[in-house]
């Protein structure tokens, strides 16, 4: 039992960080479509402390949403701090309470 135990909080504690990584990128990505015309674009990125040039080149990609999300101007915009301050719970760190806390 010990062994198979520690395998299955080893995978869900995974699982969870895998979840987590994919909600964030998710609203990443719900940002980015809100903000429509690439001029609306780099005013946001640029009020939430991205250097101009990143939020120019950030706002006239044509990329997708999707490949968008893991660029580095819109994760320094939309940090898990951030979103954090926005309401977001970190299932990692909910994950890390439940199972480790005293």
């Amino acid at each position: 039992m010990g062994v198979h135990y520690f395998l299955l909080i080893a995978k869900g504690y995974q699982l969870t960080i895998e979840l987590d990584h994919w909600i964030r990128r998710r609203l990443r990505m719900c940002y980015w479509r809100q903000w429509r015309k690439p001029r609306t674009k780099v005013r946001s990125w640029i009020k939430l402390g991205v250097s101009e040039r990143l939020a120019i080149s950030c706002g006239i990609t044509s990329k997708g949403p999707c490949r968008s999300s893991k660029t580095k101007g819109i994760n320094i915009a939309i940090s898990n701090e951030f979103l954090a301050r926005q309401g977001l719970i970190s299932l990692k760190d909910l994950w890390i309470n439940i199972h480790y806390s005293s």
